[in-house]
């Protein structure tokens, strides 16, 4: 690709020499700069009363600009990557070298003639001719992707007249192995209609978007991931198949910045449907809490434990213990943790929260200020068919945790929930129903902050639909869903695990703590998307069957049980959940009950269960019929 001068060829020396010889290939210009600013002030006629002045000045001229120009760093950075940062730099390296000339030259010469005037033509042919040097190699490059020089190229809109479709023009710039141009961009808001970003123009809004595809004769539409909403997206994707056009999405430099994520376009992803508006977060109350403190975090090796440690080390926790009893996934967390955090207090523990000696010996060893619970047991038809080890894994444990952080001075324990301990019908959602009874009676009587967080189904985690679709569809399908009305609430592990945090940090004690899940999905959309998404046709390619509902699922899950209420906090994505409580006592008369009958036959436990949560069943959105077989 061409370059500005012979500069570039020289990328192949060491940097030190590669400056000193752009330096001294420049010291020429500054020359000419300094003689053209003589030449400007006396009409051209340097021998007559400009000679004089001129031959005092310009040893001083080339000596201070090579100093400060070297103090700036002017020299340095010659290539496509120069910005108006640089020019700043440029900027004020003129202004200091102009004024130290002129301070040198009334000292050492006090009764010069040079008129001021020079200095300052002298100081903006400065700027403009090495700022134009400078900018040259961007120029050619950016040159070479406008529609008049690059017509090889596929033509694209851009969805996004802001800073992500400028920073997305911008990559596709520089992208040579990209093969694109773009033709306009496409605004979200009508004030930025008949406007032009980077030279290329605002076309059109949204509601236009495949007519102006189509007259511009444009098959690829390009937005960047996180920029709106999942239905958003959803209807673009719909749109764009009705039209013939592709809608294709880039990461965000959040994502390539997170990891090494490819810059090429890629298909619409099922998290590009499903995704929502990116979670704000109160960066400076989370570094207040969470800096120079001692945190755990239970079943760390899980998809939101890991998560949720990999976001806390952003705010550098004096020490981070990770608890989980599965040897593989601590062992694999710890290489990435210690990869990406280099330098950061991590101890790997492998422990069981059910035994109570190795955990008190952990509370004591590591002292923890904050505990993070997510470790217990989630799979509905696993757990209504084991209900005794549901109560041990979830809800005892829970109790057994909570009682240690309580008695080993925690300030804050932060218990993970569920949408499934709203108006139950599993085990699973009743024992966590139960663990948040516990954790709030407990709240009433320490000085301990509890807290509980519910959310919903997480997208791709571990044993999770998505996971379960693509080896399905894989495989050649049939991709099985339970129910034709069956329908979830999803939010991406990033997102819950970011909000579970941000509720910690907020709780006083003794909240019940709802995340905003945004709409419920129905499970064969989610199907019918990752089938279409794979490029394969459902009923044709791919077979949906469904399969009959499984013991203990609800139809839909809610975010009200029944005498509850929600009441806003001061981040819109988090509610409090106002809702019947009992005290200490009756909670540790429950907890002692189920105990004694851990063991016991199944009907046994699930009877006492009922009597602590009585709503455990009888709600009508469980599942009480199968649907019949089809395709």
């Amino acid at each position: 690709m061409t370059r500005i001068c012979a500069l570039s060829s020289l990328n192949g020396l060491r940097p030190v020499y590669r400056h000193a010889l752009c330096t001294l290939a420049l010291m020429p210009v500054l020359a000419l700069v300094h003689l053209g600013a003589f030449w400007l002030r006396f009409d051209g006629d340097l021998y007559g009363q400009a000679w004089a002045p001129l031959t005092t000045t310009i040893g001083w001229c080339l000596a201070i600009k090579l100093l400060v120009f070297t103090w700036f760093r002017v020299f340095q950075g010659w290539n496509r990557y120069v910005t108006f940062h640089d020019l700043m730099a440029l900027v004020k390296a003129a202004t200091a070298s102009s004024l130290l000339l002129l301070l040198a030259v009334f000292l050492s010469s006090p009764g010069s003639v040079t008129p001021r005037s020079v200095f300052l033509m002298d100081w903006g042919l400065t700027i403009v001719v090495i700022g134009g040097l400078r900018s040259a190699g961007r120029f050619i490059e950016e040159t070479e992707h406008l529609p008049m020089f690059n017509t090889a190229k596929t033509p694209v809109l851009i969805v996004g007249a802001n800073d992500a479709g400028e920073a997305l023009l911008r990559a596709i710039r520089r992208s040579p192995s990209l093969p694109y141009r773009v033709a306009g961009f496409i605004a979200g808001d009508k004030h930025e209609l008949e406007t032009h970003i980077g030279g290329v123009p605002v076309v059109g809004g949204l509601d236009d978007l495949f007519s102006l595809a189509k007259s511009s004769n444009v098959s690829d539409v390009l937005i960047t991931a996180g920029q709106f909403s999942g239905q958003q997206v959803r209807r673009l994707v719909t749109q764009g198949k009705a039209s013939g056009v592709s809608v294709k999405v880039l990461p965000s430099y959040e994502q390539l910045l997170r990891g090494n994520i490819d810059l090429r376009p890629r298909q619409v992803s099922i998290e590009d449907l499903l995704g929502r508006e990116p979670v704000q977060l109160d960066l400076h109350a989370l570094h207040r809490w969470i800096n120079g403190k001692s945190l755990l975090v239970t079943g760390s090796a899980g998809s939101i434990g890991s998560e949720i440690c990999r976001q806390l080390l952003q705010f550098k926790p004096e020490r981070l213990v990770l608890v989980d009893r599965s040897e593989n996934g601590q062992f694999f967390l710890e290489r990435e943790l210690r990869s990406q955090f280099p330098g950061a207090s991590i101890f790997v523990c492998m422990a069981d929260i059910n035994d109570v000696a190795r955990m008190k010996q952990l509370m004591r060893e590591h002292a923890p200020d904050t505990i993070f619970h997510a470790a217990a047991y989630k799979h509905v038809p696993m757990m209504e068919a084991n209900p005794g080890e549901a109560v041990k894994n979830i809800t005892l444990a829970t109790r057994r945790l909570a009682d240690l952080a309580n008695q080993s001075g925690a300030t804050s324990f932060v218990m993970i929930s569920t949408d499934k301990a709203v108006n139950p019908t599993s085990i699973m959602g009743t024992c966590k129903r139960v663990a948040e009874l516990y954790v709030q009676a407990l709240s009433q009587k320490s000085r301990c902050r509890f807290v509980t967080v519910r959310f919903g189904n997480v997208l791709d985690s571990a044993g999770s639909v998505i996971p379960i679709f693509r080896e399905q569809i894989a495989r050649g399908g049939p991709v099985t869903i339970t129910h034709p009305d069956m329908r979830r609430f999803f939010m991406t592990i990033p997102e819950a695990s970011q909000l579970v945090i941000q509720a910690g940090a907020m709780g006083r004690g003794g909240e019940i703590f709802v995340l905003d899940m945004g709409e419920l999905v129905r499970i064969v959309d989610l199907a019918s998307d990752l089938i279409s998404l794979s490029g394969l046709r459902v009923g044709e390619d791919i077979e949906i069957q469904f399969t009959g509902v499984r013991p203990g699922e609800k139809l839909y899950e809610e975010l009200n049980a029944d005498g509850e209420t929600h009441v806003a906090t001061s981040h819109r994505k988090i509610k409090v959940a106002r809702c019947n409580s009992i005290t200490l006592a009756e909670a540790t008369v429950a907890m002692q009950r189920l105990e004694q009958l851990a063991n016991a036959p199944h009907e046994m436990v699930t009877e006492a269960l009922r009597d602590i949560v009585p709503q455990f069943g009888s709600h009508p959105t469980f599942a009480t019929t199968n649907p019949p077989m089809a395709a």
